[in-house]
C-alpha cells in the first residue's frame, strides 16, 4: 500500500480537498474553505497545514478570517442554507474558549438541520504537560474537557487522540455531513499535539471522493394511504416548509397546489417555495402568521406538510390547526418528522414525493367553495398588509418597521436576499415579506440567534455573489455581534445591512407588556437614580458611527423617503454599505393572528400579570395533543 508522511493536520487538510457532493448529476466542494482565528492549538497544526497547502499547491482549500469564532460558524450555515445543504465551510479554533465560542453556532446548525464542519483545538493526548493554560480540571474523569460540550449540540462528535484514528473519524464526518436526515454540526475535536503529529498515511484516503445525496423514493402504499386522506378532505391545508426549498420541490409544488386547489400556507423555512404572488399561496403560519393561513389552518380537516418539522410558532403552540378531527399529512425525508402529531408519514424525497401524490390523485380538487374561500382571505390579508405598510397606521415621531420593510419590498428586486433571525422582525417578514424567489428570503427561525445576521450577511454572498444581499438587523442582534462587518471588508463582499436603531429590545419588550411584565429590562436607557431600574433616558449610542469604524460606508435616514434614497444609493455602491434608520421601539406591528405560549406567572402581586394571566389560562383551554 502506498503511503505518504504528512501531520495529521496536513491529512486533514488534504482530505477535505478532495471531498464533493453530488445530487441531480450536479458535483461540487463539499467543503470549499477553512474559516479560523488562529490560537494556540491550532496556529501550528492547522495553521500550519492550510500555509502549506496555499504555499505548495498541494491541496486546494483556501482559509478565512473571521473576527468571531461563533460568526464563523453562522458564516458557514448562511452558505449552506444558500447552497442547498450540499456544501458548507469547515471552522477551526483554538483550545478552550475560542473553541467553545463555536457551541452556539452548532446549536444553531444542528437545531435548523444544516451541515456545518467544526474543528475545535483540544487539550494534549499525552497529558505529559497538563494541566495547561485554558485546561479544564475534572476531578470526576481524566479525559474531559471543556470540548465534551459540542456532543449536546453536534449530530457526529468524535476526538482524534492517534492521528490513525484521523481516517474513520474523518469518513464518518463526511457521511454526516451529507445525510439530509442527519446532517447539522459535526465536530471532530483535534488535540494540539495530535495534530501536529506525522503518520504514514494510505495515498487512496486522499482520492477524489464523491458523496452521492440521492432522493429517497416515496413507497407505493404509503402515497395511496396519504392520497386516500386528502382525496376525503373538504378543506384541506399544505403547509410548506424547509425541506421543499432544499429538495428543489418548488415546481413540483406549485403544479400540485395549481392541480388540486389546495392552499398553501409557509414556515419561515419554506417562504418563496411558492412565489406570495400565486393564486394559492396565503402566506405564513402560526403565531406570526398571515390572516388568510391562519383562518384556513383552523378550518382544516387535513393537512398535508411538506418539509416541515412543526414547530410551536407554525402550530400556534398546538391551537392553530382547531378542526375537531384534522388529520395530518407528513411528507419528510425524516421519519422523525414524518410522524408528528400522529400523522400518516409519507417517508420520502419532497419533490419525488409530491410527484407521486399528484399521480395519485389525477382528476381531483377541491370543491369550488374552498377556493372562493381561499381567494376572499387572500384578499383580506392584501388588505392588512396595505395597512402595516401605510404612513398614516403609525402615531410615533418615528417611522414603525413595517413602514421599512414595506419600503424594502418596493427597492429590492426578486433575487435579492434578505437575511435575518431574532427580534420582532421575523414576526413582522413572516406576514409582509413578498419573496418569490425560494432563495431570497433567509430567516433563521428555529434557533432565532440573535448576532447571526451579519456573520450570515458574509456566508450568503460568498454562496451566491450574483444577488444583492440585505442584512436586517435590529441594535440587539448588532451589538452582539457585529464584527464581521470588518470580513466583509476584508474580503471585498458587497453586502447592505439595514441597521434598525430603536434603543431596547422591541420583540421581548412587547411580549414582556402582554405576559404582565411591563418591558421590564428591555430599553436601552440610564439607571435611574430615583426608582433604581433601567427607565432613565436614553442611551448616547451611536451605532452608525461604530460601522463606519469598522470599515463600512454609512448612509443615516430618518423617515421612510430618505430611507428609500439611502437604499438606492446602496444598491448602487460597490462596497458594504450599512444603512442607519430609527424606528418607533413601540411600533405598530402586524396585528396577531394567533398564540405563542409563553407561560405567566400563576401568582403575583402585580395587578398586569394577574390580568396576564387570565389571557394565558383562557387560551390554553384551546391547546391540544393532535392525536
Amino acid at each position: 500500500m502506498e503511503t505518504i508522511r504528512l501531520t495529521t493536520a496536513q491529512a486533514l487538510v488534504r482530505f477535505l480537498a478532495h471531498q464533493y457532493s453530488e445530487r441531480d448529476g450536479q458535483e461540487q466542494r463539499l467543503i470549499p474553505g477553512v474559516w479560523g482565528i488562529f490560537g494556540h492549538g491550532n496556529v501550528a497544526g492547522l495553521g500550519q497545514a492550510l500555509l502549506q497547502a496555499a504555499t505548495t499547491g498541494e491541496a486546494d482549500l483556501p482559509y478565512y478570517l473571521a473576527r468571531n469564532e461563533q460568526g464563523m460558524v453562522h458564516a458557514s450555515v448562511a452558505y449552506a442554507k444558500m447552497r442547498g445543504r450540499l456544501a458548507t465551510f469547515a471552522c477551526t479554533a483554538s483550545t478552550g474558549p475560542g473553541s467553545t465560542n463555536m457551541i452556539t453556532g452548532a446549536a444553531l446548525a444542528t437545531t435548523n438541520r444544516i451541515p456545518v464542519l467544526l474543528l475545535p483545538s483540544d487539550m494534549f493526548a499525552t497529558r505529559v504537560a497538563e494541566p495547561v493554560l485554558q485546561q479544564l480540571e475534572d476531578t470526576r474523569n481524566g479525559d474531559v474537557t471543556v470540548n465534551d460540550t459540542f456532543r449536546a449540540v453536534s449530530k457526529y462528535f468524535d476526538r482524534v487522540s492517534r492521528p490513525e484514528q484521523l481516517v474513520p473519524a474523518a469518513l464518518a464526518a463526511m457521511r454526516v455531513l451529507t445525510d439530509p436526515v442527519e446532517t447539522g454540526a459535526v465536530t471532530l475535536a483535534l488535540p494540539q499535539d495530535v495534530q501536529a503529529e506525522a503518520y504514514d498515511w494510505p495515498v487512496s484516503f486522499f482520492r477524489h471522493r464523491v458523496w452521492h445525496i440521492g432522493r429517497p423514493v416515496p413507497e407505493p402504499s404509503a402515497v395511496e394511504r396519504a392520497a386516500a386522506l386528502i382525496r376525503n378532505a373538504r378543506k384541506p391545508l399544505i403547509v410548506a416548509g424547509g425541506g421543499a426549498v432544499y429538495s428543489g420541490a418548488e415546481t413540483e409544488l406549485r403544479a400540485f397546489a395549481e392541480a388540486t386547489g389546495i392552499p398553501v400556507a409557509d414556515t419561515h423555512a419554506g417562504k418563496g417555495a411558492v412565489p406570495w404572488d400565486h393564486p394559492h399561496a396565503v402566506g405564513g403560519i402560526g403565531s406570526t402568521g398571515s390572516y388568510a393561513a391562519n383562518e384556513l389552518a383552523r378550518e382544516a380537516d387535513v393537512v398535508l406538510g411538506v418539509g416541515t418539522r412543526y414547530s410551536d410558532f407554525t402550530t400556534a403552540s398546538h391551537t392553530v390547526f382547531a378542526h375537531p378531527d384534522v388529520t395530518f399529512v407528513n411528507l419528510n425525508v425524516a421519519r422523525l418528522d414524518a410522524v408528528k402529531h400522529s400523522a400518516e408519514p409519507l417517508v420520502a424525497d419532497a419533490r419525488l414525493g409530491l410527484q407521486a401524490l399528484a399521480t395519485a390523485l389525477d382528476g381531483w380538487s377541491v370543491d369550488h367553495d374552498h377556493r372562493d374561500r381561499t381567494r376572499r382571505l387572500i384578499a383580506r390579508t392584501r388588505q392588512i398588509e396595505q395597512e402595516c405598510f401605510a404612513a398614516d397606521r403609525n402615531t410615533g415621531e418615528l417611522p414603525a418597521q413595517t413602514q421599512i420593510l414595506g419600503a424594502l419590498n418596493d427597492v429590492l428586486d426578486d433575487r435579492a436576499v434578505v437575511v435575518n433571525a431574532a427580534g420582532s422582525m421575523p414576526g413582522d417578514l413572516q406576514q409582509l415579506w413578498r419573496a418569490r424567489d425560494p432563495k431570497a428570503y433567509h430567516v433563521e427561525y428555529a434557533y432565532s440567534c440573535m448576532g447571526y445576521e451579519v456573520a450570515a450577511g458574509v456566508g450568503t454572498k460568498m454562496a451566491d455573489p450574483t444577488r444583492e444581499v440585505v442584512v436586517l438587523v435590529g441594535d440587539g442582534s448588532y451589538l452582539m455581534m457585529a464584527q464581521e462587518i470588518v470580513t466583509m471588508v476584508s474580503e471585498g463582499l458587497k453586502v447592505i445591512i439595514v441597521l434598525v436603531q430603536n434603543h431596547g429590545f422591541a420583540s421581548i419588550g412587547s411580549l414582556s407588556e402582554s405576559l404582565g411584565s411591563r418591558r421590564f429590562g428591555t430599553k436601552y436607557r440610564y439607571r435611574n437614580g430615583t426608582s433604581g431600574l433601567l427607565d432613565g433616558n436614553v442611551l448616547p449610542v451611536d451605532l452608525a458611527a461604530n460601522a463606519a469604524s469598522l470599515g463600512a460606508d454609512v448612509l443615516r435616514a430618518t423617515t421612510v423617503d430618505e430611507f428609500r434614497i439611502a437604499m438606492e444609493k446602496a444598491t448602487a455602491a460597490d462596497r458594504t454599505t450599512v444603512v442607519h434608520v430609527e424606528t418607533d421601539l413601540y411600533g405598530p406591528n402586524p396585528p396577531s393572528q394567533a398564540w405563542w405560549d409563553v407561560p405567566v406567572s400563576q401568582t403575583s402581586a402585580l395587578d398586569t400579570t394577574r390580568t396576564a394571566y387570565d389571557t394565558y389560562a383562557a387560551h390554553k383551554r384551546a391547546q391540544r395533543h393532535y392525536l
